[in-house]
């Protein structure tokens, strides 16, 4: 299927305002450090607290602003203007800025605690900081999958039970057959914000559950969603959850440890005090941000095989593989998304296959499937 010149404008210009976002906060960061800011700022929190923990909260406070004021026009840009150019967003400017503000007390608060810790343990235990933020971000990456359903999302979105009893329990049976118990199926008001649909499966034991947008019950069948909820369900059958938990805690055990490499290299050249001076934040995340860069095609070429597992669990447990084939056209045209994307640019930034390539697989699999689903291929 040929994408639209609508389609391509639309993902060009994304693609523009990313890596133009992702070259300015880099910016930021080399003049920071370059400058002395960083120190400067540092210095001036200490003028006012010579406490560290509360003196780091006022260098981020400084460094926040800072960081938010410049990043701003090209935030808006992308979150807001060119969504509403493209028919994608519901939201007024006002609901933009609430939410802009919303994303920054929660987004802030996390960072905060997330760097008190950090710098707490350098403070402390200089030698082995690293292994024990690593330890600690992890089982905060945990909590926080488990939590997020209940405390951050309600936040931003409004949920309500599914006022549809058949569906509700056609996906609960189908949750039952995947050996996942979740705790209800939601409606999620997305249309308050957003013309695009999605659905979801969130939260880890106590507070999993099932999340349907009601844009996508608004446009799909049940069929079409009880196909679009089974790829989500095939995610836990594989068990992609622990095995992204698996690969992230090596990504962050091996992130600490180049961290600690670099600072320990360089603290000196750029005028920090040692390790735990929090001035060195800018230079912590350019390394950080360098690191995933170079995972990336790793980390998604991964992902790109967990979707494919996680279609072909959906099509073995759906009745009619059609619907599942008609539920990612509709979700390309209610998204705007892009069906085939260049070939590097799928390699690199796409955590999921091409659409292009998730329906052939669909049919292909119909075809070797036959009228027994157990000979389908798995991958």
């Amino acid at each position: 299927m040929e994408d639209s010149p609508r389609v391509k404008q639309y993902h060009r210009a994304q693609r523009i305002l990313s890596v133009a976002a992702f070259l300015l906060d880099a910016l930021v960061l080399v003049v920071l450090l370059a400058s002395g800011w960083s120190i400067s700022m540092r210095a001036a929190a200490e003028r006012l607290t010579l406490h560290p923990a509360p003196a780091l909260l006022v260098y981020l406070l400084f460094f926040g602003a800072i960081t938010k004021v410049v990043g701003l026009p090209l935030d808006y840009i992308r979150g807001f203007r060119l969504e509403h150019r493209y028919g994608l967003s519901n939201l007024r400017l006002a609901g933009w800025v609430k939410d802009q503000l919303k994303g920054l007390a929660v987004g802030g608060l996390l960072a905060a605690v997330g760097l008190e810790c950090l710098y707490g343990t350098m403070r402390r235990w200089p030698e082995h900081w690293w292994i024990i933020s690593a330890t600690l971000f992890v089982a905060f990456f945990v909590l926080l999958a488990n939590l997020a359903p209940v405390l951050i999302f309600p936040i931003f979105f409004k949920f309500k039970p599914l006022a549809n009893p058949a569906l509700t329990e056609r996906l609960l049976e189908l949750s039952r057959r995947a050996g996942t118990r979740v705790r209800g199926v939601f409606e999620w008001k997305l249309s308050e914000k957003s013309k695009k649909a999605n659905a979801a499966l969130v939260g880890l034991g106590n507070t999993r559950r099932i999340i349907l947008a009601d844009t996508l019950l608004d446009r799909f069948s049940d069929d079409e969603v009880e196909a679009v909820l089974a790829h989500e369900l095939g995610h836990h059958v594989h068990h992609h959850m622990a095995m992204n938990l698996a690969v992230q805690a090596v990504a962050t055990y091996f992130g600490f440890f180049v961290v600690d490499r670099i600072l320990a290299r360089f603290s000196s050249a750029c005028g920090f005090r040692g390790l735990a001076d929090f001035a060195n934040l800018p230079l912590l995340l350019l390394v950080g941000t360098a690191l995933s860069l170079l995972l990336l095609p790793a980390v998604n070429g991964f992902s790109r095989r967990m979707e494919r597992q996680a279609d072909a669990y959906a099509l073995r447990s759906i009745r009619d593989r059609t619907t599942f084939i008609s539920s990612m056209e509709k979700l390309a045209d209610l998204n705007l998304a892009e069906t085939q994307p260049p070939a590097w640019i799928e390699f690199i930034f796409h955590s999921h296959p091409s659409l292009e390539k998730r329906i052939a697989f669909a049919r292909e699999f119909s075809e070797q499937a036959g009228c027994d689903p157990a000979t389908a291929p798995d991958s």
